[in-house]
């Protein structure tokens, strides 16, 4: 039985207009590996998500804007980007139910961080003014498919089990970063500045977040849809 997946999505306005928007790139990966994708809305009603996690077998946290500082005890510095306060929380409240009832989760980019802070752990609000030699991270009007980095692979992690080997080229997209890690986490990869580019869980079934876009890459990188083949296969399991 193919698995059911929610994806969270974001909001933006058109002009009179607000809509709940998701990057088609999400679907297509999930679609591909066999899975069901299911785009859960931004809302403030939790029996209302509540329903989703009764019917989904996966949770992927997507990309997106920044995580308020607020979340994890801090205030905000200047370099700080866009922050939607609702949808920290309409997160924060889906990863609780899924994680309560062990359900697999993904998390990509700011969704890797989300589940980091949702943990208890902390974030670089910005890698360039807050580590001292960072590499790019975000680079201005690349294709989004494209490479951009190598990160360094963890070999006693599921992250290698997936690609079997040590080291990968990934693209890269965002100026935060995981600083502290949340309750149960491990890095299993990192840049070669020491940027942590992926966590796993150490006491759950399949928690694995990704700071990198790997759902851009499947078109023309092969090798990423092992990763989504791996989560719909733990979804699979879950259901």
């Amino acid at each position: 039985m193919r698995p059911i997946i929610g994806l969270t999505t974001f909001t933006e306005s058109k002009g009179a207009s607000r809509y709940n928007c998701l990057n088609s790139n999400y679907i297509n990966a999930i679609v591909e590996a066999g899975g069901i994708p299911v785009i859960i809305p931004l809302v403030k009603d939790e029996e209302s998500l509540l329903k989703y996690i009764n019917i989904i077998d996966g949770l992927l946290f997507t990309g997106g804007e920044d995580i308020s500082p607020l979340c994890y005890g801090e205030n905000p510095i200047k370099e700080i980007g866009a922050i939607e306060h609702e949808r920290d929380a309409y997160e924060m409240f889906l990863f609780k139910e899924a994680y309560d009832v062990n359900m697999p989760i993904m998390g990509i980019c700011r969704g890797a961080q989300l589940i980091n802070v949702a943990l208890g752990g902390s974030l670089y609000q910005d890698i360039y003014s807050q580590i001292e030699n960072s590499f790019g991270h975000s680079p201005k009007g690349g294709p989004i498919d494209q490479a951009h980095h190598m990160i360094r692979i963890e070999n006693d992690s599921k992250l290698y089990n997936i690609f079997e080997n040590e080291t990968i080229a990934v693209n890269s997209f965002h100026h935060q970063s995981i600083k502290d890690l949340g309750k149960g986490l491990k890095a299993t990869a990192h840049s070669y500045d020491g940027i942590i580019e992926a966590i796993e869980s150490m006491d759950r079934n399949f928690i694995l977040g990704l700071q990198w876009h790997p759902e851009a890459m499947v078109p023309k990188h092969e090798i990423f849809t092992k990763l989504f083949d791996e989560f719909v296969k733990q979804c699979s399991k879950f259901a």
